[in-house]
């Protein structure tokens, strides 16, 4: 399933990116589209809000019966703040990937999928800002506990930790492409 998932993953991101322009600014339905785009071949719940409470490693996100309210925040807030992403220095980037998508993880609005619906967010955020697709390394062993405490980091709306990692990603991204 994670192999169909990630060719999906990678088809939707070429639909998306000929979708959304630089100048588009986001909005929560753009975020259930993302999702329909990529999982709706495979599953049929794809691009709409769960309707069951989750948690990961006794971590609990949002109350599915908030989901509507939250998204609509969401979009209100940062959605609104930050796209469409403009231009401007790496860390300015960053911070703006940051708060995004550690909203956006932890409203868990789907079912599955939703750090790869924030990080296909994050590559088209990306791109309106001029960068590459993001080239995002495995979440695996010490990488993948700082990214979850990144996450956690963001209750407290403190997204520094999750500016950092995305600090790396874009640095990791502009060298594989050539780019300072």
């Amino acid at each position: 399933m994670d192999r169909i998932e990630g060719r999906e993953q990678l088809r939707a991101l070429e639909e998306l990116a000929a979708v959304y322009d630089k100048n588009h600014r986001f909005a929560a339905a753009d975020v259930c589209r993302i999702q329909q785009v990529w999982l709706g071949g495979v599953y049929p719940w794809a691009g709409k809000y769960r309707r069951v409470n989750v948690t990961k490693d006794d971590f609990p996100f949002a109350a599915a019966a908030h989901i509507p309210r939250l998204m609509a925040d969401l979009e209100a807030g940062a959605l609104k703040r930050h796209t469409p992403c403009r231009p401007a220095p790496v860390e300015t980037i960053a911070a703006a990937l940051a708060e995004v998508h550690v909203e956006l993880v932890l409203i868990h609005p789907f079912r599955e999928g939703n750090g790869r619906v924030a990080r296909i967010l994050a590559v088209l955020m990306g791109l309106q800002a001029g960068l590459p697709a993001l080239y995002f390394d495995n979440l695996s062993g010490r990488k993948r506990q700082r990214y979850f405490a990144a996450v956690q980091a963001g209750l407290d709306r403190n997204y520094d930790p999750m500016a950092e990692l995305f600090n790396a990603v874009i640095e990791r991204t502009l060298q594989i492409h050539g780019r300072d």
